[in-house]
């Protein structure tokens, strides 16, 4: 599952999204409803998904899906993380790539949870994930670098809170 490869796709298809806005909207839909369709998914970020390659569509599923598998088994080794830029690739891109990865998880929550009530501490981190969709993008120094590494791992472990909450609820366990 590699950033450079999702974010290709999606350029040849003429997607209004990057990959980690991508994946931030998986992740979002995810936590709501473990059980959502990669079908649903694929339509938000293609306008005509039948323009696929098999091949493609098969890495775009299997990104859905692994997302799925981190996501059910977070307790095991904590493997879930962002679909990000790499580490060497520039920090203002990093930096952008986390404030689409956050807006397409917010996108996603609400594409799966309709209602205004949001379980115990999502209320707080969907106001976090909002705050991020307005980071600077014009950095560079190290602090920016160190900075950059902790709201990712904030990040990783509000998904977790997310997910758990909603799984409190009922709502994102499998029946």
């Amino acid at each position: 599952m590699t950033y450079r490869s999702v974010e290709a796709i999606l350029e040849q298809q003429d997607a209004d999204l990057g990959a980690a806005e991508a994946h931030g909207i998986a992740t979002g839909m995810l936590c709501v409803e473990i059980r959502a369709d990669a079908e649903n998914w694929l339509r938000e970020l293609i306008d005509d998904e039948q323009q696929l390659i098999d091949e493609d569509k098969a890495l775009l599923h299997g990104v859905f899906e692994k997302t799925r598998v981190l996501l059910e088994n977070q307790n095991e080794d904590f493997a879930f993380d962002l679909l990000m830029p790499e580490d060497d690739d520039p920090l203002d891109e990093q930096v952008e790539a986390l404030r689409c990865w956050c807006q397409g998880f917010l996108f996603g929550v609400g594409y799966a949870q309709t209602g205004s009530d949001w379980p115990g501490d999502t209320a707080e981190v969907m106001r976090d994930m909002i705050e991020l969709t307005k980071i600077d993008t014009d950095v560079g120094d190290e602090d920016d670098e160190n900075a950059l590494v902790e709201l990712r791992e904030y990040v990783r472990a509000a998904v977790f809170t997310v997910r758990d909450q909603f799984a409190e609820l009922g709502q994102s366990q499998p029946h």
